[in-house]
C-alpha cells in the first residue's frame, strides 16, 4: 500500500526547488518553500528503494545566477554507485537506514582513561591477504577483530567512512556527510562490525571531518556562501570548502554551517552507536564556541555510555583540553617527534623528553588530554624512518620496543597506528597500501607483536599507568639512562629505566629507587632485588626495562 512520504531540501533563499527520481521517471515534482527556509512536497511511494536528486535553482557564486543544477539530497543516508544518486528506502510506510537490529548495546566499554587505541583505514586493513590489490571492507576488520582483541587492543578508530568520490581515499573528502563508504560494504555492514566491537568491549571512534567537505558536496553547489567560508582562510592547509560556524542568519534564527553538522554528529551517535569522535583539522575549525557546542551535543546523544572527544590540533595546544577546552583529549604530536627523534638516535634531551613523556610539564591537566602514538596515518612508520637511516634487522626492532615501551608508560592514552605492533615498514603513501599481514610469520615481527602485547596487559593490570602520577627519579646524560616511576593511591608502581646510547651498560646503578625489595622486570620476566634505594641492572643498548612492585 502506498503511503505519503515527505521530502525536503533546506534553502532558504534559493528561488526554486523540484524533486526528481525514479519514481517520477525524473521528472520534475515541484516543492513549495515555507516560511522555516525549506523546500517540501509529498510522494506516494509503495515499500522498496528509489533513487532521487533535487534541482535546485542555485545562488552558489561560481556558477550561473539562479542556474539549475541538480544535487543529491545533503542528508542522503544512502548512495547508489556509480550514478551518485541519493537512495531512500521505504519500509513499512516509512524512510529507514536498514534493518539492522543491534545486540550487544547492554555491554559494558571502557572508560576514557583506560583505552589503548587502533587506528585503522577499512581499505589497507585487511581483506584481500593473498592479492594486495582488492581494497578491505567492513567484514575484513570484522574478521580481524579477534587479532585485535588478542593484542589488547579495546578501542578501534576507524579513518573517515563517510562516503567520498572515486574508487579510493583515506576519506578526508567526504562529500556525504550522512552517507557510509559504499565500496567498504552496506550501512548494516558497518553496524554489525561496531556491534561486534561492542560484544568483545571495544569501543569505536570515528575519523570526523567538519573543517571542510569535498568541493562538490551537495551544500556547495546550493548556496555556498551560506554554508562555507567565501575563501581559504588558510590556503597552505585547505582541503575543500571550509565550514563557516560564524555565519549566523537573524531571519531564521540559525547558524546554517553549525546546525547542518550537528545533525551529523547527531545521525551517527544515535544511528551507528559510536563511542568517540576525532575531530580533524581542529585548528582549521578555529572556533571553540562550536567545539564546546558540537562536543556537547555529541556527549548528550550518547547518553549513559562514555564518549571521548579528541582533536587533532597540530600542533597541540593545551586550551583545547583544559577546564576551559572544548574537548576530552587532543592528538599529542610533540610526543610523536620527540620520541622518533630520540630512538633513532637523531638527539638525547631529557628536557623535552620529559615534556612528553609527563604532558602535566607542557600545561596538559589529565590523563586523557593527551593521545600519544609513535606513528599515525600522516606519518611513515617508524620502521621506514630507522631503515632511512641504516638502522635494520634486529637494531631496530630494539629500538621499536624502546619507543613502544616508552608509548605504554608515559602519561597519556595510547594509539596504534596500523601493522605498528608488529613491525609494518611501508612508508606513508595516498596510494592503496595494504598492511602486510605475512610479516607476522617472521620471529622478529612476531616478537615486537608478543612486547606489545604484553605492554598492553601490563597497562591493563597495573592501573598507575591510568593515571597522570609521574616522576622522574633518575637521569644520566653521559651515559643516556633515564628513569621514571609511576603510580597511584592504591600502591601499584611501575619503573621505567631506558638506555637511549649505542653502549651496552652492564650492572648500572640506578639510584633514589622507589622503593626497596623485589621488582618484576616485565618485558624479561625475571625478579629483582632493590636494596638501600639502588638497582643493579643490565641495560642493553636502546632498551628499557619495565620494573613493577611486586
Amino acid at each position: 500500500m502506498a503511503k505519503a512520504i515527505e521530502f525536503k531540501l533546506f534553502a532558504p533563499y534559493n528561488k526554486g526547488v523540484a524533486l526528481i527520481g525514479s519514481f517520477s521517471d525524473w521528472q520534475d515534482i515541484p516543492m513549495q518553500k515555507g516560511d522555516d527556509g525549506f523546500f517540501r512536497t509529498m510522494v506516494e511511494l509503495e515499500d522498496g528503494t528509489y533513487q532521487y536528486k533535487f534541482r535546485v535553482q542555485s545562488k552558489s557564486w561560481f556558477l550561473e545566477p539562479d542556474q539549475w543544477v541538480e544535487v543529491v539530497d545533503p542528508y542522503a543516508t544512502n548512495i547508489d554507485d556509480p550514478t551518485q544518486n541519493g537512495v531512500i528506502w521505504i519500509k513499512d510506510g516509512e524512510p529507514i537506514v536498514d534493518t539492522y537490529v543491534w545486540k550487544h548495546d547492554d555491554k559494558p566499554l571502557p572508560a576514557d582513561h583506560e583505552l589503548v587505541i587502533y587506528e585503522l583505514h577499512v581499505a589497507d586493513f585487511s581483506g584481500g591477504e593473498d592479492d594486495p590489490k582488492p581494497r578491505g571492507k567492513y567484514k575484513h576488520v570484522l574478521e580481524k577483530l579477534d587479532y585485535l582483541c588478542e593484542l589488547g587492543i579495546n578501542a578501534i578508530e576507524l579513518m573517515p567512512v563517510k562516503e567520498y568520490p572515486g574508487d579510493y581515499s583515506w576519506g578526508y573528502n567526504p562529500r556525504y556527510f550522512f552517507a557510509t563508504e559504499s565500496s567498504y560494504g552496506t550501512t548494516a555492514d558497518l553496524k554489525h562490525l561496531i556491534d561486534e566491537c561492542h560484544a568483545r568491549g571495544m569501543r569505536v571512534l570515528m575519523d570526523g571531518i567538519y573543517n571542510h567537505s569535498e568541493a562538490s558536496s551537495p551544500l556547495t553547489q546550493i548556496d555556498h556562501d551560506y554554508w562555507y567560508h567565501h575563501e581559504p582562510r588558510d590556503p597552505d592547509n585547505n582541503w575543500g570548502p571550509e565550514f563557516n560556524y560564524e555565519l549566523y542568519d537573524e531571519a531564521l534564527d540559525t547558524y546554517p554551517a553549525r546546525r547542518f553538522i550537528g545533525d551529523t554528529v547527531r545521525f551517527w551517535v544515535e544511528e551507528y552507536h559510536i563511542d568517540g569522535i576525532r575531530f580533524d583539522a581542529a585548528r582549521q575549525i578555529a572556533n571553540y564556541d562550536f567545539m564546546h557546542w558540537i562536543v556537547q551535543e555529541a556527549k548528550q546523544t550518547a547518553g549513559a555510555k562514555p564518549f571521548y572527544n579528541v582533536a587533532e590540533h597540530i600542533p597541540e595546544t593545551t586550551s583545547i583540553t583544559n577546564v576551559d577546552g572544548p574537548m576530552d583529549g587532543c592528538w599529542h604530536d610533540s610526543f610523536y617527534h620527540c620520541v622518533l627523534e630520540h630512538i633513532c638516535g637523531d638527539t638525547l634531551d631529557f628536557e623535552r623528553l620529559k615534556d612528553v613523556l609527563d604532558a602535566k610539564r607542557q600545561g596538559f591537566l589529565g590523563a586523557t588530554n593527551v593521545v600519544n602514538y609513535l606513528s599515525n596515518h600522516d606519518h611513515n612508520r617508524i620502521m621506514a624512518d630507522l631503515g632511512d637511516r641504516g638502522i635494520l634487522d634486529e637494531a631496530a626492532f630494539k629500538r621499536v620496543k624502546l619507543g613502544a615501551a616508552l608509548l605504554m608508560t608515559a602519561m597519556g592514552v595510547p594509539l596504534i597506528w596500523m601493522g605498528q605492533e608488529f613491525g609494518e615498514s611501508k612508508y606513508k603513501t595516498i596510494e592503496p597500501n595494504k598492511v602486510d599481514w605475512t610479516l607476522l610469520g617472521n620471529d622478529l615481527n612476531r616478537g615486537l607483536f608478543e612486547y606489545y602485547k604484553g605492554l598492553i596487559s601490563l597497562r591493563k593490570a597495573n592501573h598507575a599507568l591510568y593515571t597522570a602520577n609521574i616522576d622522574f627519579f633518575h637521569e644520566d646524560p653521559d651515559s643516556g639512562v633515564l628513569a621514571y616511576v609511576r603510580w597511584n593511591d592504591e600502591g601499584s608502581r611501575v619503573v621505567v629505566v631506558a638506555n637511549f646510547s649505542d653502549n651496552y651498560l652492564a650492572g648500572y646503578r640506578v639510584p633514589n629507587f622507589p622503593a626497596d625489595g623485589t621488582w618484576h622486570e616485565w618485558t624479561g620476566d625475571y625478579d629483582i632485588e632493590a636494596g638501600d634505594q639502588n638497582i643493579l641492572i643490565d641495560l642493553p643498548e636502546y632498551e628499557a626495562k619495565v620494573l613493577v612492585w611486586q
